[in-house]
């Protein structure tokens, strides 16, 4: 053979070698791959970076292996310690005792058991919408979901549901006795469930915005004439009347007069109580006639609107009284037939001067209608002289006018001293607390009941 024909020769020898080495080194290693791949790709195998020998079994020559069996006390071991559902976290160097920082939290919380099993009793359930991961807990209460990925899912399945369909879905049990549709009158889409995985009284945010500000007697549209969506609801409600329409505890108007009870609460030996219920009370057109005229006469005789003030100088002002029956308790809105109960007979006809001095035998300013800014004052004339958990007191407007300002008593007074309209007694001098008088009927109107802790 040629010298030129050996060298070729040679070279496809040397090339044939490498090919056969190359393949015996990549037969060894078939098994570690194999390990490693099992490891990887089984969701519950712990990685630990290392193969183990004893759940290899390889064979000389051999070209793919079988995974490596797990037995149920491995696959238990490699599950979080508190949930037993998600396997253990990972991070690259160690393997962490639970699958994620909730679970982690959660084994921390008092009388927590860790290891006991997805259907031990001391476990939270699972989400409602993953049905994997444990419900989230904040320490202090436990959430209906995971996260809030999975509450926006929940909220966004909700509102493409029917009813019907909605009726046959498993949720979390309302907070406040939530039907299966929309609190919003005529509406029966369900509810929503907000950021927290709590199922709402109502299916939208536009539906919640419109119950804050709906028209106390048709529900239906925001209202515009006072409480009331249009002159028509204002005028039913008048014809209606005398009556008292409850104000849902998330209107605007609920927050409007419970605050400024809270505000005016100024007796510092008494602890403010919660307001539990507001009523508006509606009175007859011709009760509110009469109340009009006299605040149109005082207004154009003290010009207080060009004053930046409102017309007739209008106020709020608190009232407390005797109440003999349990009216504005809760599902108690008929009034009772007591001649003796102020209360009813006050929402049902609005202050009687001729009934003056039957309660307290004298006034501090005469012959008047005593109300206060302050409602811990007014408090202290609030009676129950029946059983009840609530007590009553009335927000009233009251055509102020112009006050007259006393610090001294007067009982002597059966009308405002000339060129005023009302008396209004200050702080200071006989006085702890600030007194409001008039002296007509027509110059005062009971707006709100509002009943708060006794």
């Amino acid at each position: 053979m040629s010298a030129g024909a050996v060298l070729p020769t040679l070279a496809l020898l040397a090339n044939t070698a490498n090919t056969i080495s190359a393949v015996n080194n990549l037969t060894k290693a078939l098994p570690m791959i194999s390990s490693a791949m099992t490891s990887y790709f089984l969701p519950n195998s712990q990685t630990t970076g290392q193969s183990n020998p004893s759940q290899t079994t390889s064979q000389p020559g051999a070209v793919s292996q079988q995974p490596a069996q797990t037995t149920p006390n491995q696959q238990a071991s490699n599950l979080c310690d508190y949930c037993q559902v998600q396997p253990k976290f990972f991070d690259g160097t160690r393997t962490h005792p639970f699958c994620s920082k909730s679970c982690a939290a959660n084994a921390k919380l008092p009388n927590s058991k860790q290891g006991a099993g997805v259907n031990s009793q001391a476990k939270t359930s699972n989400c409602l919408t993953c049905h994997v991961a444990p419900q989230y807990s904040d320490g202090t209460k436990t959430y209906a979901y995971c996260s809030r990925r999975c509450a926006s899912q929940a909220r966004r399945a909700s509102n493409k549901i029917s009813k019907k369909s909605a009726s046959s879905l498993v949720q979390q049990p309302p907070l406040k006795g939530t039907g299966s549709s929309c609190n919003v009158p005529g509406c029966q889409n369900p509810p929503y469930v907000d950021s927290h995985g709590i199922l709402t009284e109502y299916c939208s945010q536009s539906h919640k915005r419109l119950a804050m500000e709906a028209c106390l007697m048709c529900k239906k549209l925001p209202k515009k004439v006072g409480q009331f969506c249009t002159k028509a609801c204002a005028d039913d409600a008048k014809q209606k009347g005398p009556m008292i329409l409850e104000v849902p505890e998330g209107h605007v108007t609920f927050k409007n007069v419970s605050e400024q009870f809270k505000a005016s609460w100024r007796h510092v030996n008494k602890t403010c109580p919660k307001v539990r219920r507001v009523y508006k009370i509606v009175g007859t057109q011709a009760s509110v006639d009469k109340y009009e005229a006299y605040l149109n006469s005082v207004e154009a005789r003290g010009q207080f609107r060009s004053q930046g003030r409102s017309p007739g100088n209008e106020n709020r002002r608190w009232h407390g009284t005797r109440r003999n029956c349990n009216f504005g308790d809760q599902g108690q809105t008929q009034f009772c037939s007591s001649t003796s109960c102020s209360l009813c007979c006050i929402v049902r006809t609005s202050y009687d001067l001729s009934l003056f001095g039957k309660k307290t035998g004298w006034g501090r300013f005469g012959m008047g209608i005593y109300t206060s800014s302050t409602s811990s004052k007014s408090d202290d004339y609030s009676q129950n002289m029946t059983q009840s958990t609530l007590k009553a007191i009335l927000l009233n407007k009251v055509v102020v006018g112009k006050g007259s300002k006393m610090m001294q008593d007067n009982t002597t007074l059966t009308a405002p001293p000339a060129g005023y309209d009302s008396v209004l007694a200050e702080k200071g001098g006989t006085l702890n607390h600030d007194e409001l008088v008039v002296y007509t009927n027509d110059a005062i109107r009971p707006s709100f009941l509002v009943m708060y802790d006794a």
